[in-house]
C-alpha cells in the first residue's frame, strides 16, 4: 500500500539536530524499502480552479502559508497502521505541527 504523507509549514528554522535526525530517518526508511520518494515544497506555488469551462490561475503565495503543504513523503507499507506509526516518528523529529497521510490509489 502507498501512503503520501505530507507536512504543513511551520514559522520553526530547522537546526543542525533536526537535519541530523531527518537525515538518519530517511536513511533508515530508505534502507527498509519503505520509503520512494522526499521532498519540500515551495511556499507559493500556482492554484488552479476550474468551475465549468473556466480555469482560473492564482500565484502565491496565498494569505493562509501556515496551511500550505511544505514537504511529503511517498512510502510503500503493508498497512496503514504502519503509515501512521512512520508519521508518528516524523512528528516525534519535527516537533508541533500538523502532518496529513493519505492512501495513493493507482499503479
Amino acid at each position: 500500500m502507498r501512503f503520501l504523507m505530507t507536512s504543513m509549514a511551520t514559522d520553526q528554522a530547522p537546526d543542525e539536530k533536526l537535519f541530523a535526525e531527518m537525515a538518519k530517518f530517511i536513511d533508515e526508511m530508505t534502507a527498509a524499502g519503505v520509503l520512494l520518494a522526499t521532498g519540500g515544497l515551495e511556499r507559493g506555488g500556482v492554484r488552479l480552479t476550474s468551475s465549468g469551462d473556466e480555469i482560473t490561475v492564482t500565484d502565491g503565495p496565498f494569505a493562509e502559508a501556515k496551511e500550505a503543504v511544505a514537504g511529503f513523503a511517498l512510502i510503500e507499507v503493508r498497512s496503514r497502521e504502519e503509515a501512521i506509526e512512520l508519521g508518528r516518528r516524523f512528528r516525534s523529529i519535527v516537533g508541533d505541527g500538523v502532518s496529513m497521510i493519505q492512501q495513493v490509489f493507482g499503479p
